[in-house]
């Protein structure tokens, strides 16, 4: 299933148009990293997949059993997410251009 995958890996639209990384480049190969249980090579490939993983099963979670905080630590989980996901590429594109 994991060979499957890593062969069938889609592409990313905007590295394709522009040559440069979006946000969101690395995700696919950073899950497939977790499923193989190499946490190590899951931070090198995208670090916000562990926080984006927690984000989607919160919302899950929070959909199917609401709670009345539920509009607040959404609000709070996907500003800190978001930052991290902000900061992260934010970082890379610093890497990319000191080479």
């Amino acid at each position: 299933m994991i060979d499957w995958l890593q062969n069938h890996l889609i592409p990313c639209p905007f590295k394709a148009l522009t040559g440069i990384d979006c946000p969101g480049c690395g995700f696919q190969r950073s899950v497939i990293a977790l499923l193989q249980g190499d946490f190590s090579k899951s931070w090198h490939h995208y670090p916000p997949t562990i926080p984006l993983i927690i984000l989607f099963v919160t919302a899950g979670i929070t959909y199917r059993f609401p709670i009345k905080k539920n509009p607040f630590i959404m609000k709070m989980l996907i500003i800190a997410v978001g930052n991290f996901v902000l900061i992260s590429y934010l970082v890379k594109m610093l890497a990319l251009f000191r080479h």
